[in-house]
């Protein structure tokens, strides 16, 4: 039955492909109207807002608010945007379409503050994001003529924060919320932290132009530029710039607060706890459809967090999940038959558009067709296929374990041997993110071939047989690691792999050259920084040379290991210049010299008292 309702949502999302595509000479001055205003808030700041509304006044519309911290460009009555909405359909619909420059940033008033904490009895502030939500909306239902009295919001990253904001001390007339990759938590796993390491290159960019300041309202036209490399190769950049000081005091004299900030709170602390915003989602009112992508290389964390927040904090909930096999945005920002390397057979981004956004808002704020997606619609990559459950993780699966063994293989059960492997790791020498020159953080690391890495002595490997049969993967994976060093610091990063046999005839999606035949497909990869192993509130030394027990959690995965691939673990302690290097020393990074970086002589254990071993769920 599974299977044929999956058949069915498959020939139902195939009839609508060429409806999708029949928009691109939509022109949307001839057939919107624009407005700016600036919108009044609670404490009299006041926030630009462009108002896209449809020239046939013979019947009314939704509102479909987007507040953004990127611009509302562009500036001006005469001046339009290309396209309306997330993809270009949605702007045939009908919608009254508005965009605000959120607090602080470009034409808005006010003083900008980086995922801005919520406002809460103990803390007593007088405004927040959900405040200056509420406002617009109560602005927008009075003021637009024309709208229905139901609003929708949506937004992509940093956007899609301010989407879930709207679900704290919800306006009546918001009815449906999208937050697609939302930034929720940059200390555990969003965007510039994850597992308390920081994410060098991203934060380094970002916060150049980011965090720039602005004394006065700016239009897109006045705003900063990016930051220029000296060369091509970042890589190189980074290790001749080798300290964290030593780029704020190069780089980033002109863009001081948030930078400033990762070195003051380098620690889970109430810095970052007040910046969570799952922390508030309870009442949540609206229907809500959470939106990721699988191989997502800021928010893939905050996607399933904040779906699974909503679930915990709501007994009662109308949420629903939405994971494709996606980059950041990519549901929108491409088609999706493909990513990187990896071809999927089918137009994921249009199935999505067709099958979930679209009706999503039609039906909550118009009224119109049918909505019933099952409570999580997850694209499963190897096997290539959607599958829809009535929760995630799915309530079929199993909890399995393989064993990481001496020999390099990885196992359902234990096997005896050496009681550890010994080798060392230099950060000095880093193991690089990507293959080749890094010119930039690609969005396609995240699915990328590793066998660049497979070669160094300090990455160790860890494969299964080629499997006797498919294995699927549908859930966290947890790394269990047993471990020592002649340290007392060290980042761990563990990363899942697909290794494709020597006899596939799979092809690469745009690059005739490459090989597919043993091709490393990285399904899962993370990094948790060694001394928050126990808190990231409480960061711990590790003993020199004491056996201890290190507990790495990866992000959900969705994937197919097909019969006749293997699975395999790679497991390494730099990954740059994506992750900034640890010095191997118990210490404040920001204060690290380019002295205190040493190397580090590792051991991972294996006996029966001290098993390595990789968890995770199967179907």
């Amino acid at each position: 039955m599974k299977r044929l309702i999956t058949f069915c949502f498959f020939c139902l999302c195939m009839g609508l492909y060429a409806v999708a595509q029949q928009h691109s000479d939509f022109d949307v001055q001839q057939h919107y109207d624009k407005t700016e205003t600036y919108i009044t808030m609670r404490d009299g700041v006041r926030l630009f807002t462009s108002i896209y509304t449809p020239k046939d006044k013979s019947k009314t519309y939704p509102i479909l608010l987007n507040r953004t911290p990127y611009t509302v460009a562009p500036y001006g009555k005469d001046k339009f945007k290309k396209s309306l909405g997330s993809f270009p359909e949605m702007m045939e619909l009908g919608y009254i379409f508005v965009y605000q420059d959120v607090r602080g940033k470009w034409m808005s008033e006010g003083t900008f503050e980086d995922i801005r904490p919520t406002r809460t009895k103990d803390n007593k502030l007088p405004i927040d994001e959900s405040t200056d939500t509420w406002d617009t909306i109560d602005w927008l239902v009075k003021n637009s003529k024309g709208n229905n009295g139901k609003v929708g919001m949506y937004g992509i990253s940093y956007p899609g924060f301010y989407a879930t904001a709207g679900l704290i001390g919800t306006h009546p007339a918001l009815k449906a919320v999208s937050p697609q990759a939302p930034v929720t938590d940059w200390f555990i796993g969003d965007d510039f932290h994850h597992g308390g390491a920081l994410f060098l290159a991203d934060a380094f960019r970002f916060m150049y132009i980011f965090d720039a300041p602005r004394p006065k309202p700016i239009t897109d036209l006045e705003g900063p530029k990016g930051f220029e490399f000296p060369g091509k190769d970042m890589y190189k950049f980074f290790m001749d710039n080798p300290t964290l000081s030593e780029l704020k005091t190069k780089y980033l004299s002109h863009t001081v607060k948030f930078w400033d900030n990762l070195a003051k709170h380098s620690t889970l602390d109430t810095f970052w706890m007040n910046r969570t915003i799952t922390h508030h989602l309870n009442a949540v009112k609206p229907a809500v459809m959470v939106v990721g992508g699988l191989y997502d290389a800021e928010d893939t964390y905050g996607a399933f967090e904040t779906y699974r927040q909503i679930e915990k904090r709501n007994k009662k909930n109308n949420n629903i999940l939405v994971m494709g096999p996606w980059f950041h945005g990519g549901w929108v920002r491409s088609d999706g038959d493909s990513f990187g390397d990896i071809r999927f057979g089918e137009k994921t981004s249009l199935t999505y558009q067709q099958a979930y956004e679209k009706p999503f808002f039609e039906y909550y704020l118009k009224g119109k067709g049918d909505f019933n997606p099952a409570e999580a619609n997850i694209y499963f990559t190897g096997a290539n296929r959607w599958e829809h459950f009535d929760q995630w993780p799915p309530k079929d699966v199993q909890e399995s374990a393989f064993y990481l063994n001496a020999d390099g293989s990885l196992s359902r059960n234990r096997k005896e041997g050496a009681a550890y492997l010994e080798y060392q790791s230099d950060p000095n020498k880093p193991v690089p993110s990507q293959d080749g020159i890094i010119t930039s953080r690609t969005r396609e690391y995240m699915i990328a071939d590793q066998r660049f890495a497979a070669t160094r002595p300090d990455v160790l490997l860890f494969e299964t047989e080629a499997l006797e049969e498919d294995l699927t993967l549908a859930g966290p994976v947890i790394a269990d690691l047993q471990v020592s060093m002649t340290g007392t610091d060290a980042d761990f990063i563990v990363k899942i792999i697909d290794v494709y046999p020597d006899t596939t005839t799979a092809l690469p999606a745009k690059n005739d050259e490459v090989l597919m035949a043993n091709y490393q497909m990285l399904v899962r990869g993370e990094v948790l920084r060694g001394k928050f192993r126990n808190s990231f509130s409480k960061p711990a030394p590790f003993v020199p040379n004491q056996v201890t027990a290190v507990t790495v959690n990866l992000p959900d995965v969705a994937h197919t290991f097909k019969k006749g691939h293997k699975l395999m673990v790679q497991i390494q302690h730099s990954w740059f210049p994506l992750v900034d290097r640890n010095p191997n020393q118990f210490m404040d990074i920001y204060q690290a010299k380019k002295e205190d970086y040493i190397k580090n002589t590792h051991r991972l254990y294996f006996d029966a008292q001290h098993a390595s071993k990789l968890k995770f769920y199967t179907r």
